[in-house]
């Protein structure tokens, strides 16, 4: 997600967690077609190659499809599926380097969860 890519990661895969946080917010459903790349570079001053290379890998993962000469839409199940991947991700790249980081600080877990909802 954005807020978990660090601002080291490839400018791509952090288009890619944009739309992908995007997707499983809700923003785009199954059917939906995603802004174009021209319009989603210019929103985010990106460079319409780096957004089209961030698309083309959700077409490879199979969440989206292109329609020639329409744009490229959500594919049904893409959401679930895509939720899999990035819990898939979070559990496994993610949180390690969190739970270090805390180990790290000495922070309690559990004071840290209860804080969330205070």
């Amino acid at each position: 997600m954005t807020a978990l890519k660090s601002d080291d990661s490839p400018v791509y895969l952090r288009l890619r967690a944009m739309i992908a946080e995007a997707i499983l917010r809700g923003d785009y459903r199954a059917g939906d077609q995603l802004p174009s790349v021209r319009a989603f570079a210019a929103e985010h001053g990106a460079n319409p190659l780096t957004v089209a290379k961030a698309y083309q890998s959700f077409q490879d993962d199979g969440y989206v499809e292109v329609r020639r000469g329409v744009g490229m839409f959500v594919l049904p199940g893409a959401v679930e599926r895509l939720r899999v991947a990035e819990r898939e991700e979070f559990i496994t790249q993610v949180w390690p380097r969190v739970r270090a980081h805390i180990a790290l600080l000495g922070l309690d877990t559990a004071a840290l969860l209860d804080a969330e909802h205070a």
